[in-house]
């Protein structure tokens, strides 16, 4: 985690729910694992532990499998610093396949969807994914090949694994 995240006793993640070239998908679990960690974290996370130089990550990709379970693990620290004073929003509007983060990103391929919050960042996640399985949108496809092409499900699987979440939920429309 970021050095200065130990000064605070509670947290608020908003997260833009999109897709993400390397994990899938993008949102609460993605938000805890990458942006709350450190320079040296965000390495360590992409490279599978490998390195925590940030110029040398991009050499040493970790794989579809280990990815997702080092973000899982790296999302399991940040909630065990927050237990029971952390609550999670999950922003589906403009849905690209691209993350943020990314220098070009490719425009959204599905209409808006919602604005979803849960004290459960494996539940929030999982349900984003259900809500654009469930959609009748003609860019459901592309954005699912992303995920599905990325293991990115396996972030939530993992997270699940882990003890800290749940990918049972219940949704209630307001």
């Amino acid at each position: 985690m970021g050095k200065h995240i130990l000064h605070y006793d509670s947290m608020l993640v908003l997260a833009h729910f999109k897709g993400h070239p390397m994990g899938g998908y993008g949102g609460a679990l993605k938000q805890l694992a990458i942006g709350c960690a450190s320079r040296a974290g965000k390495a360590l996370i992409h490279s599978a532990g490998k390195t925590d130089d940030r110029f040398k990550t991009w050499e040493q990709h970790a794989s579809s499998v280990v990815f997702p379970e080092a973000m899982a693990d790296a999302a399991s620290s940040v909630i065990e610093h927050f237990r029971g004073k952390i609550a999670f929003i999950n922003v589906m509007k403009n849905l690209s396949v691209d993350c943020d983060c990314c220098a070009v990103a490719e425009d959204p391929c599905m209409k808006d969807i919602g604005i979803l919050a849960s004290l459960d960042p494996v539940a929030i996640d999982q349900a984003c994914i259900d809500l654009v399985m469930q959609s009748d949108d003609p860019g459901r496809e592309h954005f699912m090949e992303r995920v599905n092409s990325r293991n990115g499900i396996h972030t939530i699987e993992a997270a699940a694994e882990l003890g800290f979440g749940s990918r049972t939920y219940d949704l209630t429309e307001l």
